[in-house]
């Protein structure tokens, strides 16, 4: 299921090279710098884009090869909002480079202030959520932001540290065995899915219900999935649909795999094809915990269900600086 795709020496001197001359130019990395990443990001080797190429039908994509694993990183930080930015500006730039060759990066207006790139590490008071903040329970399997109809197609986690091996857990619904009943049945939208704890300002625009929401659905390229079971109000379902769930759910489980990151390495998810989880550690919060950065791109092409155009995802806007490009 997982590709694993080593990047070429000149292709990574080059991503190296040219998120060094954006540090330089643009102090911390973020929205202001979008639009020179993306110039920057054309005039680089045609051989990155064939190297970042799409995500297979496995949904799962590893780049290695990235000089960035060889950049020091102090320790890690005790929340997302404690990250050394400056310091980060080389891992940044390298990861919007390479969102800025496979589409386009944008952050939410509502999480980790409107950054582009996103850091990931465990924080205290936090332990039990299902979020990226956790650490003790299981981070159940989901499709990244699954509540908003223009949620990431690509999402890119990169690793800075891992020193405890913490796997991330992915599952290809096109790798499920699913029959005409269930699919019928998941592909029918029967109920929400609310906005995980991670959102700030994030509410249900007044007067307006949540939308029903389809769990999978058949596009051009094959079968999406759209889950994220921690925040689907299951009770409100009928039997029948609940069971059908519970298959996918199980199926999801059979097929997964885990991927355990090294410094310096990228995992690629196509976020209508796969979900993703973590499985629980115990943090220290001693600077030596694990760390991810996070990017979510957008793809000028998509196969979603023509329905949820019409959603309101719950008030929340992307910051999303090259939109009228």
């Amino acid at each position: 299921m997982v590709e694993v795709r080593e990047l070429s020496q000149p292709v990574a001197r080059q991503i190296e090279e040219a998120a060094q001359r954006l540090t330089v130019q643009g102090g911390v990395i973020d929205r202001s710098a979008a639009e020179q990443t993306e110039r920057t990001a054309a005039r680089l080797d045609p051989a990155l884009a064939d190297e970042c190429r799409p995500v297979g039908d496995g949904g799962v994509l590893v780049l290695r090869g990235l000089r960035a694993g060889d950049m020091a990183v102090g320790p890690t930080p005790p929340s997302w909002s404690e990250s050394p930015r400056e310091a980060m500006c080389p891992w940044d730039a390298t990861l919007l480079l390479i969102a800025s060759v496979m589409g386009c990066p944008f952050g939410w207006e509502g999480q980790q202030d409107g950054r582009l790139v996103h850091d990931i590490v465990p924080t205290k008071g936090h332990e039990h959520e299902q979020t990226g903040a956790s650490s003790t329970v299981v981070l159940s399997a989901h499709t990244e932001d699954a509540f908003h109809p223009d949620r990431a197609n690509l999402l890119l986690l990169a690793c800075l540290r891992n020193r405890d091996a913490v796997p991330t857990r992915l599952a290809s619904v096109r790798h499920t065995r699913l029959s005409a009943e269930d699919r019928a049945l998941l592909e029918r939208p029967t109920l929400p899915i609310l906005p995980d704890d991670s959102y700030a300002g994030t509410d249900e625009p007044a007067a307006a219900a949540p939308p029903e929401v389809a769990t999978v659905w058949d596009g051009d390229a094959g079968l999406g999935i759209r889950y994220d079971p921690a925040y689907t109000p299951l009770e409100h379902a009928d039997a029948r649909y609940r069971a059908a769930y519970d298959r996918l759910t199980a199926e999801l489980d059979r097929v997964a795999v885990d991927v355990t990151l090294a410094p310096g390495e990228v995992l690629v998810i196509d976020n209508d094809v796969a979900v993703h989880g973590r499985k629980p550690f115990r943090a220290r919060y001693d600077g030596t915990d694990r760390w991810l950065k996070r990017v979510s791109v957008r793809l000028r092409r998509s196969d979603r269900p023509r329905a949820e155009a019409a959603e309101h995802g719950y008030g929340q806007r992307l910051i999303d600086p090259l939109a009228s490009s």
